[in-house]
């Protein structure tokens, strides 16, 4: 059996046999083999010759920065209880995560109070008052944003993210533009893609998603926007939020704020780890 001696040790296992097996007095050992009293005296009381192990006694149950921000995403956009993300944290995050840890790093950053993030509809006036978990499957927030260019990349991409109000299934893609063309093939992409069917899109009034606002001001959607178009071909409500009010689609947007985060914590070697890094969160979240 291959014995692994700790990188400083100054004796090896056939020394220390001898020093265990012999009758003279510590200091001549210690003498004789060029070392001192104190480690012949703690290999002679031992009854074995290989090191102790200096793996730490209790593993650590802290999370890194990196892994805090997946853990609030999760939170904030899934609404589990404690002791649910706990699992889905030692799952798919850190093994070794304690409850006491995870009900820290949730203090932490002002996320314990499960009810306090549960949002209401934007317009409540008009509409009675419902919860995210209210809705059935198939309302489903849409969002784009700029992605940082990468050192093999001539410019930035965008990456477009929908997430389910009700299931908070998500789906992404990452794009060379934000054109109503991407945009509109992205949804036609989503349609297919999705486990539900879709009833509402909600987006902001970015000119890929909607013709709502032109050269003389704000008017109605025309109809005749291309993205419009697919979602009227597939007989989905799109909704706008209202100007300057990007709360309105805050379940998307906290989504990309926490994306944002993971990318400005991770270093990127190219636009292929960028991609693995997105892709491995989107199935953590999922």
């Amino acid at each position: 059996m291959e014995i692994r001696l700790h990188k400083n040790a100054r004796t090896t296992p056939a020394v220390r046999r001898e020093l265990q097996a012999s009758t003279l007095p510590n200091k001549v050992l210690a003498a004789q083999y060029n070392l001192s009293v104190q480690t012949v005296r703690k290999w002679r009381r031992r009854t074995v010759v290989e090191d102790a192990s200096h793996r730490p006694h209790r593993l650590s149950t802290t999370l890194s920065p990196e892994q805090e921000v997946l853990v609030v995403a999760l939170r904030e956009t899934l609404l589990l209880p404690l002791d649910d993300l706990l699992a889905v944290t030692r799952e798919f995050i850190h093994p070794e995560a304690s409850r006491s840890a995870l009900d820290r790093c949730l203090r932490r950053h002002g996320v314990s109070n499960l009810k306090s993030l549960i949002p209401q509809e934007a317009d409540t006036a008009k509409r009675p008052v419902k919860t995210f978990k209210d809705y059935a499957p198939g309302f489903v927030h849409v969002d784009v944003k700029y992605l940082p260019q990468m050192p093999d990349e001539d410019r930035r991409k965008y990456l477009f993210a929908a997430i389910d109000r009700a299931t908070r299934w998500v789906y992404v893609e990452i794009l060379d533009d934000k054109s109503a063309a991407s945009a509109s093939g992205f949804l036609e992409r989503l349609i297919a893609k999705a486990p539900f069917a879709l009833s509402k899109i909600l987006t902001d009034n970015g000119k890929e998603f909607t013709d709502r606002f032109c050269a003389t001001g704000e008017r109605s959607p025309t109809g005749q926007h291309r993205f419009d178009q697919v979602c009227a071909q597939h007989v989905i409500e799109h909704r706008l939020t209202k100007p300057r009010t990007p709360q309105t689609n805050g379940m998307v947007e906290r989504f990309n704020g926490r994306i944002a985060e993971v990318l400005a914590t991770t270093r990127f070697d190219s636009s292929q780890s960028l991609e693995q890094t997105i892709t491995r969160y989107v199935q953590v979240y999922n």
